[in-house]
């Protein structure tokens, strides 16, 4: 486990504690400062926070005056997470309530030796997730949200927080589930994702006979779908949309991602003729760099889609900010958002390759 630190002047107090406690505990990265002099906590802060939110560190810890300038700073970064935990009941409801990535104390507010508990009750309490995953993902959400979309245009990034979704993504990121499982289970999370995604579609009144009477009743208005994989693990989500979407045309997209430069390569593309009347979604179970997604949602507007949305398993910040940079008005749906890339451009903690999974060739 990799820690970066950082401390002000006014948390320079508690320094010795901290370096006390977590030697031989973890692996220390120390961004200051390192004499007690008069400092401005956002530079360390920022540092620290940098560190964590870029999957450097694992963990970062911060400690100025009262704990709440570094936080401030702390959380302007994305992904991060930090609160003020001056005591040892907030730091344990802040990691298993919260899942805290940075933790702060005030060396005005505690004395040294109060550290080592504080930071023991911290890393040693696991994040408990269920109701407290659904409450993170939304702020994860609003985050990648503002980041992909300010000043761009209106498309949305919608998180979807049912149990059932959350709990069917849990099975499918286990490394050790079953190839039929796995495909029964991704099925199982498009049909439930799509489920919520036509919510608003529009009805019309027509008029039926059952066996005993005529009624008045209510059909879909003639709004044409199509679904567009993009090849191959976007196969893996067709069949759970169509069971409940059977007259959805389908087109197909066929792009593989360079393993060197990360970027798209296009090997195949055909949709629907009447591309242009239909509302389409695209279909990517990882949204990881998004330069497939991209590419693919550019291929589908290029031969006439005008209203095109991303549907995703699980999609990493990065990913969204691109798909938004160049698709600005895109809605992207997701069933779970994660914290990043790391550095061969998977999604970490994700669930490994999803076409590999789907077809159990690895």
């Amino acid at each position: 486990m990799i820690l970066a630190v950082g401390y002000d002047h006014g948390g320079f107090v508690l320094r010795a504690a901290v370096a006390d406690f977590l030697r031989g505990r973890a692996e220390v990265r120390d961004f200051g400062i390192f004499e007690e002099q008069r400092s401005d906590y956002p530079d360390i802060a920022l540092k620290v926070a940098l560190e964590v939110s870029e999957g450097r560190a694992d963990l970062g810890v911060l400690a100025c005056g009262t704990g709440i300038g570094m936080t401030v700073a702390a959380n302007k970064m994305r992904g991060i997470r930090a609160g003020v935990c001056n005591d040892v009941e907030t730091a344990r409801l802040g990691k298993a309530h919260n899942n805290l990535n940075i933790l702060a104390m005030g060396g005005r507010l505690i004395a040294p030796e109060q550290a080592p508990a504080i930071l023991e009750a911290w890393l040693s309490t696991p994040f408990e997730g269920e109701r407290h995953l659904a409450r993170i993902n939304k702020i994860s959400a609003a985050e990648a949200s503002t980041l992909s979309t300010e000043g761009l245009g209106g498309g949305r990034v919608v998180v979807f927080n049912h149990p059932l979704v959350q709990h069917k993504v849990s099975i499918i990121r286990d490394k050790n589930t079953s190839v039929k499982e796995f495909r029964e289970l991704v099925q199982e999370i498009a049909g439930l994702m799509v489920y919520e995604i036509t919510r608003n579609l529009p009805l019309s009144e027509i008029e039926v006979e059952t066996p005993v009477a005529l009624t008045k009743a209510w059909a879909l208005s003639g709004k044409k779908l199509a679904v567009v994989p993009v090849l191959r693990a976007g196969l893996g989500m067709v069949d759970g949309i169509l069971q409940l979407i059977p007259n959805a045309k389908v087109g197909h997209v066929g792009l593989y991602r360079d393993p060197e430069t990360l970027k798209p390569v296009e090997y195949y593309c055909k949709v629907p003729q009447d591309i242009g009347e239909r509302e389409v979604f695209v279909l990517d179970p990882m949204l990881a760099t998004g330069g497939s997604a991209a590419a693919a949602i550019s291929l589908v507007k290029e031969r006439g889609g005008q209203k095109v949305s991303l549907v995703c398993l699980i999609a990493a910040p990065e990913g969204i900010k691109r798909v938004h940079a160049v698709h600005p008005e895109t809605d992207i749906f997701i069933a779970a958002l994660d914290d990043r890339l790391n550095e061969h451009g998977y999604i970490v903690p994700g669930l490994g390759d999803a076409g590999d999974r789907l077809f159990g060739t690895r």
